[in-house]
């Protein structure tokens, strides 16, 4: 069965983590969305984009690895050590001939496959970058304050300056006119188009994946509990674009019933 997108480009690869276990959603790779495993959605996604030729599931766990297998889906067991996503995604590359590598997160069943075009496309048209990611418009003032949602400055070229879960650019002048952040976006709520959420959709050339992976962590990365600023802290060039629409990473019961809704609205429209 080919799941490959059209007109693709045989150097890009997208790889996509997928641990059975999850503290907060145990089994989520496998829970079901309109009768089909959640990690079934995100191939498919990623088998749509048209820059992606070929599409794999890494993972440690032979349930998932048979439950792909089966829809007809690429994927390869890898080991169960792995500290990130990110690890688990470079050793598969390890074995790839692929230029580019893209990697898609793996509880992300409604990923736009234009989003992850347009992130391959960044990438592919800028000599200077090494890795590109998405971002979107921040939702509302609870999305600031979370520490969920991971925050991103981009400067004029389009690169990334910075990530966070704290809110950046933090709005001291307003926070101290009004006493609080929460009251700061309540009484300015054009405050919110300064913010930007990340999300985790990360492409990279394969060489540079392979010595990022190989790189310690950084104390400021710990910190954040955000791989990318290991990067960043290097110096390297991460360019940043705007996802093509809004994605749903599921990481809670309340995240899957989302989804679940907007699927199954989808389909009452098709009908």
């Amino acid at each position: 069965m080919d799941h490959t997108g059209s007109n693709s480009q045989p150097k890009v690869v997208a790889v996509i983590p997928a641990r059975y276990a999850s503290s907060r959603l145990p089994g989520k790779a496998l829970l079901p969305i309109a009768g089909r495993p959640l990690i079934l959605w995100v191939a498919e996604r990623a088998g749509a984009a048209h820059s992606v030729s070929r599409v794999i599931v890494a993972t440690d766990d032979p349930r998932v690895f048979d439950a792909v297998g089966t829809a007809g889906f690429e994927a390869r067991m890898t080991r169960a050590d792995h500290a990130s996503g990110t690890d688990r995604v470079a050793e598969v590359a390890r074995d790839l001939e692929a230029e580019i590598i893209v990697n898609v997160q793996g509880d992300e069943p409604l990923i736009d496959p234009q989003t992850i075009d347009r992130a391959v496309n960044a990438l592919l048209s800028d000599p200077d970058a090494q890795m590109a990611t998405t971002c979107e418009p921040i939702g509302g003032v609870d999305d600031v304050s979370s520490a969920a949602v991971v925050k991103v400055i981009v400067d004029d070229n389009g690169y990334a300056r910075n990530f966070s879960r704290n809110p950046i650019p933090f709005p001291k002048q307003a926070v101290s006119e009004h006493g609080s952040i929460e009251a700061a976006l309540g009484a300015e709520p054009g405050l919110l188009f300064s913010f930007k959420k990340h999300t985790g959709l990360y492409v990279y050339r394969r060489d540079f994946l392979l010595e990022f992976a190989s790189w310690p962590q950084t104390d400021l990365e710990r910190r954040e509990s955000l791989e990318q600023l290991r990067a960043l802290e290097r110096g390297v060039r991460i360019k940043v674009v705007e996802a093509a629409s809004p994605s749903i990473g599921v990481d809670t019961e309340d995240d899957l019933e989302r989804v679940r809704a907007l699927v199954e609205r989808e389909a009452r429209a098709v009908v």
